[in-house]
């Protein structure tokens, strides 16, 4: 099956984190100081998040940054970027395709890009931004209300790689165990836990450039929802550590 060409597959993707690369948003920058800490792993690699507990999910395409200088300045080797369709749509649904995007980070050196910064600074104009909070309830019992952002961005030029019309993207981090809606509440959730002996954060980002047609708020976000009631229980009961736990010594 042919994909048309996918923002996080073009240069944009990669300029965006040489330049945060090179604004040095470090610690120290963004005002946390962190005493020195243990890195706190993964209970296993998100490569290993098995597709077929992602039902009615499909995994179409996945991404793999092979450049090393990339990696290391994306700042961790823990993610995965993977393209998803929904088997079984919602009603009237136009979200049938999005990407999923989620890094770890075992030890909260920095603060992970956000994609304020990665877009604009890739070409891309931000259009709208609002904070948004999802509700999920799904079949299973697991309910969790989150604050995230909701961001919409649209190409500055007429360049092949940047497309043309507007795309949403929504995103939210795990951070020490708790979900926190914008990088500055992560930063307040990192500098409570100073004294600690571990600190991490997680990001999931879903970006909903991958179908011919980009859902209006609406739609990306009731596809949001739906897909974070799957993917969620399985991120906590099988990869994010137990923060409270490890630092409680295992007790």
């Amino acid at each position: 099956m042919e994909h048309k060409i996918r923002v996080y597959f073009q240069p944009a993707f990669l300029i965006c984190i040489a330049i945060l690369a090179g604004g040095e948003i470090t610690k120290s920058i963004l005002g946390i100081v962190i005493p020195d800490k243990e890195p706190l792993p993964l209970k296993k690699t998100l490569e290993l998040l098995d597709e077929e507990n992602l039902k009615p999910y499909e995994v179409i395409m996945k991404f793999k940054i092979e450049n090393e200088q990339i990696v290391k300045e994306l700042g961790t080797e823990d993610y995965i970027q993977w393209t998803l369709k929904d088997t079984e749509p919602l009603i009237d649904s136009t979200a049938q395709e999005l990407m999923l995007f989620i890094t770890y980070y075992k030890l909260p050196d920095v603060v992970p890009h956000v994609p304020e910064e990665c877009y604009t600074g890739g070409g891309y104009e931000k259009i709208e931004s609002e904070s948004i909070t999802f509700e999920i309830n799904n079949n299973a019992g697991f309910m969790k209300s989150i604050r995230g952002k909701y961001l919409v961005f649209g190409s500055k030029n007429s360049n092949l790689w940047q497309g043309k019309g507007k795309f949403p993207v929504l995103y939210f981090f795990r951070v020490n165990g708790k979900y926190v809606g914008s990088r500055e509440e992560a930063r307040i959730t990192l500098n409570k836990n100073i004294f600690g002996k571990f600190s991490y954060f997680s990001k999931v980002e879903l970006v909903f450039n991958q179908g011919d047609i980009v859902p209006d708020k609406e739609g990306a976000f009731k596809a949001s929802q739906k897909l974070l009631g799957v993917i969620l229980p399985i991120l906590e009961a099988e990869y994010w550590p137990e923060w409270q736990k490890e630092e409680s010594g295992g007790e």
